[in-house]
């Protein structure tokens, strides 16, 4: 899979507290930004409601909230 994107200027890897976290970055950015971006929570969100409306806080893993985002956005 070709590389996410988003991954240029992510809010979610440019947190002041990720930013510290290089292994964690490197390690996530492979899974969700280089592998099977279709798995990232945030590039759900992006992908049917726009990268402004992907909540800051959310995680990469947390495709649950990204689905109540999205059904959210759709009822109103």
């Amino acid at each position: 899979m070709a590389e996410c994107e988003c991954l240029t200027g992510c809010p979610y890897f440019e947190d002041e507290i990720m930013k510290n976290l290089d292994a964690i970055i490197k390690m996530r950015q492979d899974k969700y930004c280089k592998g099977d971006n279709s798995i990232c929570a945030r590039y759900m969100v992006f992908k049917v409601l726009g990268r402004e409306n992907v909540p800051k806080d959310l995680l990469p893993f947390q495709i649950e909230k990204a689905k109540e985002t999205i059904d959210r956005s759709k009822s109103e």
